[in-house]
């Protein structure tokens, strides 16, 4: 029935800052007869969406823009029933995440979104993994840089170490660029939250099962010096362990005992020191009802870097994995990390969900287990680097 369906991708929260950048790289790298179309809730702002396409390729001026909105089921439903994939921009996830998910699995839809809130994918989890299975839908959570360099970094370097023993990969993140509204106001949300997050994610473990026979674990690290790295590493808390992890628990390549850590590098203390401090600040801030208005409200929805200040922003994320008696140094890399790369990835996932052959999985599942190596080869090819630093010994 999929195969029969209207279009092959829907894009919905094309009119935001990154849904737009999508919808532009879609314009220019989507192959020849691919069906899709653009998902919003103001009409006009997708027709200028569209006008913008049409300038990359005049073809697309006659790209259907299809209505829907959050609040609006019967329109997400038309939008999930239509469409093999949807990838979906609008957040926070949170608070206007969970009617798409619930339409796509319902209709046996594919789903796919830029999340990078723990709390969203613990509750669809609950909430809609089992319909899912049964659907036959995929819900892929976290395909930005949030999560996809550290969940395929992982999976990359296991491809040089061997898999009958046990294996840790420590990831080390470094970045330079601006955010956008989306993103600060996501990062605001999960700060204010972090009561409702835990709950998700008790609920969670409650109903998932855990794998039998091998033991996968993503543990927090400490603050230290790493000698081989030239920098501080600082631990990190953000959903790609966790995403790491799960994608460790579905696979038999990580090994009989996976372990996995996640730092920030960073090159001097002070500035360590400094990030400690405003982090703390601010989360503490954002608890209080007049300071978190008062946050929200620096920036608008659809803000983001210039072309130019996106052109200046870059990531690198060294991984170094050990088994078997080998050691290998990998790295990940690329440019914008929130926007133009980010961008990237989220349309060569739903690309690679609506064309390439994938292994048979439904329910909620991460970017590696839905798309592995074929996301991988797609991602290389589209210029994000993934190499070997230092070759196993």
């Amino acid at each position: 029935m999929r195969e029969q369906r209207t279009y092959d991708i829907v894009l919905f929260g094309a009119t935001g800052f990154t849904g737009g950048l999508t919808a532009e790289y879609l314009a220019r790298n989507a192959p020849p007869g691919l069906r899709w179309a653009l998902a919003g809730r103001n009409p006009g702002r997708l027709a200028a969406v569209r006008d913008r396409l049409a300038a990359i390729d005049p073809e697309l001026a006659g790209l259907p823009l299809l209505t829907a909105d959050v609040t609006d089921a019967g329109s997400l439903r038309a939008v999930a029933e239509s469409a093999r994939v949807v990838a979906t921009t609008v957040g926070p996830y949170v608070h206007h995440g969970e009617p798409l998910v619930a339409a796509c699995a319902r209709a046996g839809t594919d789903y796919l979104d830029i999340t990078g809130e723990p709390e969203f994918v613990d509750l669809m989890y609950a909430r809609h993994h089992a319909e899912a299975e049964r659907t036959g839908a995929r819900l892929v959570h976290a395909c930005g840089f949030d999560s996809i360099p550290h969940d395929l970094g992982v999976w990359f370097t296991l491809k040089h170490l061997p898999d009958d023993g046990p294996i840790t990969v420590d990831g080390f993140v470094r970045a330079g660029g601006r955010f956008s509204a989306g993103t600060y106001h996501s990062a605001l949300t999960a700060f204010s939250r972090t009561a409702e997050a835990s709950r998700a994610a008790r609920e969670r473990r409650r109903v998932e099962p855990r794998p039998t026979g091998r033991r996968v674990r993503a543990v927090p690290g400490r603050l230290a010096r790493s000698k081989e790295l030239g920098m501080w590493i600082v631990p990190l808390p953000t959903i790609d362990p966790q995403v790491v992890r799960r994608s460790a628990a579905a696979r038999p390549e990580y090994g009989p005992d996976f372990r996995y850590r996640h730092f920030a590098a960073v090159k001097r203390l002070p500035t360590v020191l400094a990030g400690g401090v405003g982090l703390g600040g601010l989360m503490a801030l954002v608890k209080l009802p007049p300071t978190r208005r008062w946050l929200f409200g620096r920036l608008a929805s659809g803000q983001g870097p210039t072309p130019q200040q996106r052109a200046k922003s870059w990531f690198r994320v060294r991984f170094v994995g050990t088994g078997g008696g080998r050691r290998v140094l990998t790295e990940v890399a690329g440019g914008d990390p929130g926007y133009d790369e980010t961008a990237k990835m989220l349309a060569e996932s739903a690309l690679c969900l609506a064309g390439d052959d994938l292994p048979a999985t439904a329910g909620q599942v991460t970017p590696v287990t839905a798309m592995g190596d074929a996301l991988l080869d797609r991602l290389v090819r589209a210029g994000l680097t993934f190499r070997v630093l230092d070759t196993p010994r």
